[in-house]
């Protein structure tokens, strides 16, 4: 098992940071690119989940799976959007995915002054403690890639 890639995503849309561990197929556009398409697919899923389940989606997704990857969800009450892509066999990361948040995005990156709101997170200290923090789960696989 293994860890793909990380986006945060803002309310609007806007990337503000983007992490690659074992991803081996490259998609061949810009990254910018690459984002809209990803933040796009986030938003028609929420919108049919929401419109097609038979409760309350409070939570609404929390992850999908193809027969490649899954992709792992959480957006936080003010709209930041984090996704993370593993393998398949990954299960439940919601604690994960709310620790990247809360631990280092908040604490190095918006509690950061250096580090202005609505842009893309430039610390060096951010980028080198969530890789530390990914590498270190039991499910990120230094072999894989």
């Amino acid at each position: 098992m293994t860890v793909h890639n990380l986006y945060l995503f803002d309310w609007d849309g806007m990337c503000l940071h983007y992490s690659e561990w074992h991803h081996k197929k490259q998609a061949g556009i810009p990254k910018e690119e690459k984002y809209k398409l990803m933040y796009e697919m986030l938003f028609f899923i929420h919108s049919f989940v929401n419109k097609m389940s038979p409760l309350d989606m409070k939570d609404g997704f929390l992850s999908f799976q193809t027969s490649w990857y899954k992709l792992h969800y959480y957006e936080t009450p003010t709209g930041i959007k984090v996704v993370m892509n593993t393998d398949v066999g990954v299960g439940p990361i919601q604690d994960v995915l709310y620790h990247i948040y809360s631990a280092l995005y908040v604490e190095l990156g918006v509690k950061n002054p250096l580090c202005p709101m609505g842009q893309t997170v430039q610390s060096e200290l951010f980028r080198s403690r969530l890789d530390s923090y990914v590498r270190s789960l039991p499910f990120f696989s230094a072999r894989a890639g």
